[in-house]
């Protein structure tokens, strides 16, 4: 869809399980809608889409966030699983394509696909040409974390293929709370899931979009904070989520989710009892 001069599009790997000690399912699609009543049951997992972001204005092709990157290993074995790959030729783009990655922050269900491992076993950057963008405090935090248990639930750092990028100079890590990737892209430090984490800001011919990464991760957290066992900082995000929304209302900007199963974007209203709505983009 547009946005002023942008095309933004979203890549989809699937749908996924994510129990309470950060494991990762992939389930069928069609088991959400035939399960709807088993589904408000209580539950020790969590059911979670895996929406990586494409933003092209015809001289970048930029990524938000690389997804679980299964099916890019050659040794995985989900050869079956959407990536990176797969999404990005139903475009026309190779991983070559991508100028920029922009990783809202470490945790691996939102950044394992930035690498892969070859047939030599050897770790390679999936974007080959592409800087990967992110928070210095996210880095840091990440690289602290190594070794100790995860102090939330859900998804954690595995950096193993991270360092390699590192060592080659490939991450870009960011110190200002708002920093130009490009005309129009602005990315915003916000913490609060994670220390570094940071959400990105589109902005063309006066029409404005958001992707907000895990600060609000499906439209069901528009009115609801569910992220109390999820997040580092629970206050902070709760604050930067209220300025955030309130923001985008005024501005009339588009929304789009990463882990939404159902509602993946839409423009931000606000209904008669003065809840967060969505409503197409047209």
């Amino acid at each position: 869809m547009k946005i002023g001069r942008f095309e933004v599009e979203q890549l989809s790997e699937g749908i996924f399980e994510v129990f309470e000690d950060g494991v990762f399912q992939k389930i069928d699609a069609s088991d959400i809608t035939s399960r709807k009543t088993e589904l408000e049951l209580p539950r020790s997992s969590t059911p979670v889409g895996i929406d990586p972001i494409l933003i092209r204005d015809g001289k970048h092709n930029i990524l938000l966030d690389t997804g679980l990157g299964w099916g890019l290993d050659s040794k995985s074995n989900y050869v079956d699983t959407s990536n990176l790959k797969t999404n990005l030729d139903i475009f026309g783009l190779t991983p070559d394509d991508i100028t920029h990655v922009v990783l809202s922050h470490l945790h691996f269900d939102h950044a394992a696909g930035s690498s892969y491992v070859d047939d030599q076993a050897t770790t390679q950057p999936t974007m080959s040409y592409a800087n990967y963008f992110l928070q210095k405090l996210e880095w840091l935090y990440a690289v602290q974390r190594v070794g100790e248990t995860s102090p939330v639930q859900g998804a954690d750092y595995d950096l193993d293929e991270m360092y390699k990028l590192y060592a080659e100079e490939k991450l870009v890590l960011i110190t200002d709370t708002y920093f130009e990737l490009v005309p129009g892209i602005t990315l915003i430090r916000t913490g609060g899931h994670t220390p570094g984490h940071q959400i990105v800001k589109i902005q063309s011919e006066g029409e404005t979009a958001y992707y907000l990464g895990d600060l609000v991760p499906t439209e069901y957290h528009l009115n609801h904070y569910g992220m109390k066992n999820l997040d580092i900082d629970p206050i902070q995000s709760k604050k930067a989520k209220t300025l955030l929304l309130r923001q985008a209302l005024k501005e009339k900007a588009a929304i789009f989710f990463y882990h939404s199963i159902h509602i993946k974007n839409g423009a931000l209203i606000q209904d008669q009892d003065k809840h967060y709505a969505l409503v197409e983009i047209k």
